[in-house]
């Protein structure tokens, strides 16, 4: 059988070490040797033994700050020795690396995938208050290890030396240690120009040393129901141990 499809940038790029790594743009793979944790429902294939566990409001979180989030957590716990690709509505996959001292604040709706090595909290974030409901919480992440990010699009990484404001639907992570608040369009000049039918037309403002990474795609913003905040941001509601 022939066909370009058999191409060698198609099949599964295979590695002799364990651990996470970019199948394509697309695909996040994972070479289980031990455990791992991941977005519920962004698994695509699997190979070998491989367990999923769902992770829910009373998982293995030393607490879970549903109060806040509204949510429990969506995240399933992969365990045991195979390959697990996922993948997240074709959105671009990246990986980060983590080191000690290192803290990185993510917009929950852009986690893919983590190493269990890596602790996170959610956390308000700074100036939001409750102005808005879209990003009001993130996930700050610290600890020695690998994490899979998503973006609509390729982004862009703006490096805080000055001033920055970014749309906060547009915003994927940026480094913890950088000052955060929240202004309503108005309040900057923009007015209506920012595109929001709902009146909530807000922008992020970054101060600092730092970085941000911005994508070329806004979520929608945040109405209704838990669920549709869960599917938005501040996805993740809880510590690991």
């Amino acid at each position: 059988m022939r066909s370009a499809l058999f191409s060698a940038e198609n099949l599964e790029k295979e590695s002799q070490q364990p651990g996470m790594r970019l199948q394509n743009s697309k695909m996040l793979k994972i070479e289980l040797n031990g455990e791992a944790m991941a977005r519920v429902g962004s698994m695509v294939a699997y190979q070998g033994q491989v367990q999923f566990q769902a992770l829910g409001s009373g998982g293995i979180g030393k607490f879970i700050k549903q109060r806040l989030t509204g949510e429990g957590v969506p995240l399933m716990k992969l365990s045991g020795q195979g390959d697990v690709f996922l993948a997240e509505l074709a959105k671009d996959v990246h990986i980060i690396d983590l080191e000690p001292g290192d803290a990185l604040s993510i917009n929950g709706s852009s986690v893919l995938a983590f190493d269990a090595t890596l602790q996170y909290d959610i956390k308000m974030v700074g100036g939001a208050g409750m102005a808005s409901s879209s990003g009001l919480f993130n996930c700050v992440f610290t600890g020695h290890g690998r994490i899979a990010i998503t973006t609509k699009g390729t982004p862009v990484v703006l490096n805080v030396d000055q001033p920055t404001y970014v749309d906060p639907q547009a915003a994927v992570c940026w480094s913890a240690s950088l000052q955060t608040g929240y202004h309503r369009a108005e309040q900057l000049g923009l007015g209506t120009l920012l595109g929001r039918s709902t009146g909530e037309a807000f922008t992020m403002s970054f101060a600092g040393q730092g970085f941000v990474v911005v994508q070329p795609s806004e979520e929608p913003p945040v109405q209704g129901s838990g669920a549709q905040q869960q599917q938005q941001g501040g996805l993740l509601g809880g510590l690991l141990q």
